[in-house]
């Protein structure tokens, strides 16, 4: 029986590792990367901690489920080791107000965000045009549309 599950947790133990790796492709395909670096470099945390989101530093970097994240500080990336969920932005860093509108991934200005109940949204404002106004004019519509939208698009 001791046999049994010692070869039961050896095996667990290989071939867990293989299934995190088999998904790790589909999740890290949702997101808004650049060159691997999640939110253009802009550190995570900061969005959560100043009124103005700052750009981290490959000096204080942390690849998580393969997604590279940039920090401004050791704090902060200790802050996002600890609950990395608290700190990624919503619809894999996409916009958000199109995820609603579109239910597309479009680009974003990483210094145009909004923190909803806890969570990181971010917004196109290119070319003047801002959608986080437009977000802002009919959030309680459009989040759960864009909710949804993204749910189809993890295909959940």
């Amino acid at each position: 029986m001791k046999h049994l599950q010692l070869s039961t947790a050896i095996l667990f133990l290989i071939i867990a590792p293989l299934f995190s790796l088999a998904q790790q492709p589909i999740e890290r395909k949702h997101l808004n990367l650049e060159n691997g670096v999640a939110i253009k470099g802009y550190d995570p945390v900061s969005y959560f901690t100043g009124k103005k989101p700052i750009k981290g530093t490959k000096e204080y970097s942390l690849v998580h489920l393969g997604t590279t994240y940039q920090f401004a500080t050791e704090e902060n990336l200790s802050a996002f080791k600890s609950t990395p969920e608290k700190f990624q932005p919503e619809y894999g860093g996409w916009c958000a107000y199109a995820m609603s509108v579109t239910g597309e991934k479009v680009e974003v200005d990483p210094e145009t965000f909004k923190i909803i109940d806890g969570k990181n949204y971010l917004f196109y404002n290119f070319y003047f045009t801002n959608t986080l106004k437009k977000w802002n004019q009919d959030e309680a519509n459009l989040k759960p549309v864009a909710d949804q939208n993204w749910a189809q698009i993890l295909g959940n």
